[in-house]
Formats: structure tokens, sequence, C-alpha cells
């Protein structure tokens, strides 16, 4: 008896561990870098995201908000950045870059300071599949966005 309850456990034990490197139904999705924390007029600013979803089936955006606390005016509610077609398959992952241009065309612009000081903003990003499953919001260092 006391080795039943011990294999039990040993499996089990075993069994929960290799569910973590699994893809999940909801679309799971992780910050990887940003090409700089210091943003000046002209420049780009780039996102690079990984997600993995076990269906393939994402939407075609990805949320973005900005937050900026010192200064309301400059941040922007949730928008959607569109997303490249790309081939799709089961157990799916990959890289996203989101760029946004300070005065820079073409690109979705990141909205200047509108205070008096420069602006110290977060990105928030998530995804949403079409069966309306939805990531976890992921955030980006502080950017600093000079006036």
């Amino acid at each position: 008896m006391r080795y039943t309850i011990l294999i039990s456990i040993f499996l089990f034990a075993i069994l929960s561990g290799c569910n973590k490197d699994k893809f999940n139904t909801t679309p799971s999705l992780k910050f990887t870098s940003v090409n700089t924390t210091e943003l000046r007029a002209g420049q780009l600013i780039q996102f690079t995201l990984t997600f993995t979803d076990a269906e393939g089936d994402l939407g075609d955006s990805v949320f973005v908000q900005k937050l900026v606390p010192n200064c309301e005016q400059s941040g922007f509610a949730k928008q959607l950045y569109a997303l490249p077609s790309f081939p799709t398959s089961k157990d799916q992952q990959g890289d996203l870059v989101i760029t946004f241009g300070y005065n820079a065309s073409p690109y979705t612009d990141v909205k200047a300071p509108r205070c008096s000081q420069n602006d110290t903003a977060v990105f928030r990003f998530a995804l949403r599949d079409k069966a309306n499953h939805v990531s976890d919001t992921i955030s980006s260092p502080p950017i600093i966005i000079y006036n």
C-alpha cells in the first residue's frame, strides 16, 4: 500500500512536469526585447515579442496600449497593430516585431509628450485568437520619450 501511494505520487509528478512544454489553447505572449529605451524625434522603436498558440488561430492584430503615468494625455488607449499574414499550423510559435515611429513616416506614431516634461511610457501588449482566447498582458520596460 505504501509503495502504491509513492508510485502514484511519482507518476503524477512526472506527468504534470511533461505538460509544461505543451502549447496551450490560450495564446501566450512573452516580451523578448526592445531596440531602445530612449526615443527621440525621427527614431523608430521596435518591440520583439514571442508567441505560442496550440491551434494556430491567432487573430489579425495585437492589442497595444501606451501608458504614461506622469502625463495621461500622451498615452493611448488600446489600439490594434495589424499582424502580417503568415502560414498557420498547430502548435505555432514565432516572434512578432512591432514597430512604432516618433515623427517617422510611414510608421504608427507613438505621440510626442503632451506635458511640459519628457514622457516615461510603458507599452502593454496582448494577443487574441479567433476563438476569443486572450493572452496574458505583457509590458515593456519604461521608455523615455523626449520632447
